[in-house]
């Protein structure tokens, strides 16, 4: 296993990263940055674009562009002219919630949750947001909801509430976007404080940056960890394969110096892990 920092922009806060199988590049965003990238690791090219406001997290639209989760609800990025016009709003927006991490299922829907802004009262929740751009809450109860993914069987969601040290699972149903079942699947706190992005392997395996712990962990679908990954930055922030075989991961970072704090050497960076001998899924593209 090779851990390496990669020749890109260093991050404020570095997330939600996508691997496109059809255009073969990745995404990911900086938060506070305001900013969304495109990076083609076959030839480099390395693309940026403004967005508003703080972004939560991003997908890749099968309509063309992209669909980004600002504070207000999701909105449409073209990515040609970068414009940025809204899709699905709430109505009223809650000054107190922000926007999360968010992912797309295997039928196209985008899952996100949504936080308190001082990450300290459990007003946030778990929505889907469907093909026809209506916004349905799945559940509430969240102070900082993270990580979305889905087994490979489309069967179990797992969403963690990153303040509490948890991440979550609920019995999934693919047909109908109905989320049941809520269980804790896995507590951090050994690890560290923030379990924050994460992706599920072909076999089922969770793979979970941990924030402020400065480790990657590899989960079982029991729960059990199977590997800790140190990391060269505390603050890992998510993880995703990518590559033409799906077989590396790449995670990017948080520079705290927003939090007042002093940044390590490697804090901000995106960092490539290879050689874990497992492959990734490939991510669906929102259908709406």
């Amino acid at each position: 296993m090779k851990i390496t920092r990669l020749d890109l922009p260093r991050c404020k806060v570095g997330e939600g990263p996508v691997w496109d199988v059809a255009e073969q590049a990745l995404y990911y965003i900086d938060i506070l940055a305001r900013q969304v990238f495109r990076w083609d690791p076959a030839n480099g090219a390395h693309q940026s674009w403004d967005v508003p406001d703080m972004i939560g997290s991003m997908a890749v639209r099968e309509a063309g562009g992209a669909i980004v989760a600002l504070p207000d609800g999701i909105h449409a990025l073209d990515t040609a002219t970068g414009a940025v016009t809204p899709l699905a709003l709430f109505d009223p927006v809650d000054p107190a919630i922000q926007l999360a991490d968010g992912k797309v299922d295997r039928a196209g829907r985008f899952l996100f949750g949504t936080s308190h802004r001082q990450a300290k009262e459990p007003l946030g929740g778990l929505f889907s947001l469907g093909e026809d751009h209506a916004i349905t809450r799945l559940d509430r109860d969240y102070v900082l909801g993270n990580g979305p993914c889905f087994s490979p069987d489309n069967r179990t969601l797992y969403h963690a509430d990153s303040m509490r040290q948890a991440i979550l699972a609920y019995d999934y149903d693919i047909g109908t976007g109905a989320a049941s079942n809520r269980r804790l699947f896995f507590d951090t706190t050994p690890y560290g404080p923030i379990p924050d992005g994460a992706t599920i392997d072909e076999n089922g395996d969770m793979w979970v940056a941990i924030c402020e712990g400065g480790v990657v962990l590899q989960l079982s679908p029991k729960g059990e960890v199977k590997q800790v990954i140190e990391m060269p930055t505390k603050l890992p922030a998510s993880c995703m394969f990518f590559g033409p075989d799906l077989d590396r991961l790449f995670v990017p970072s948080i520079d705290p110096s927003f939090l007042g704090r002093e940044p390590a050497d490697g804090d901000g960076w995106c960092y490539v892990i290879d050689g874990l001998g497992v492959r990734g899924l490939p991510e669906p593209r929102y259908n709406g």
